[in-house]
């Protein structure tokens, strides 16, 4: 597997206050054979709950570009499954 799977946790007020301070979590709790493949960065704001109809979706993660709202740690777990798998990089 040549890149590794980037994620981003907003970490914006209200995202940090909604789970995303559960999710900074992720690093510590990978797999050991799951951390060479995967890059997981805190961001500040990303701006998607200014908009008041997405303020009940926090918190925001965008994994390799792609934002997904309502993250949780058995979420962002399941999508890490399917993108390695895609990638080759780990056969579960």
């Amino acid at each position: 597997m040549a890149e590794k799977i980037k994620i981003e946790i907003c970490c914006g007020t209200t995202c940090y206050m909604l789970g995303a301070g559960e999710l900074l979590k992720l690093e510590e709790i990978l797999p050991e054979e799951w951390r060479e493949y995967v890059d997981i960065s805190a961001v500040p704001c990303n701006e998607l709950c200014n908009d008041p109809k997405n303020l009940h979706n926090a918190p925001f993660i965008t994994i390799d570009g792609e934002v997904y709202a309502n993250a949780s740690l058995e979420g962002v777990t399941n999508i890490l499954v399917e993108k390695m798998q895609k990638k080759g990089g780990w056969d579960g």
